[in-house]
């Protein structure tokens, strides 16, 4: 799994000292059918880049070079709204906020 996440990073590097991305720069920290929580790291200057939910499909990796990341349009598309929401709920989150995550 983290070989499919190291191409979604391979063209981007650390805001702080400009080194690349690798492997060992991601940390999966959950993982559920279809969705990982990982956690980027520069290996190099240790600056984190906090946490994210990523969705993957069971794509297979054949030519990685046509690999693209593809904006999805239609009713399950996110809104500015729902983006907006989010920030509101993560805002308001206390020291409880593990309740909200599935066991």
């Amino acid at each position: 799994m983290k070989k499919k996440l190291k191409y979604l990073f391979e063209n981007l590097c650390c805001s702080q000292c400009k080194n690349g991305f690798d492997e060992d720069s991601i940390e999966i920290k959950r993982e559920e059918s279809g969705l990982l929580v990982t956690h980027l790291t520069c290996q190099k200057c240790g600056k984190s880049f906090g946490v994210a939910f990523v969705g993957l499909s069971n794509i297979e990796l054949k030519d990685n070079k046509n690999l693209a990341l593809e904006v999805q349009d239609g009713p399950d598309a996110i809104s500015y709204d729902d983006v907006i929401d989010a920030h509101r709920f993560i805002q308001n989150l206390d020291s409880d906020w593990h309740k909200y995550l599935p066991k």
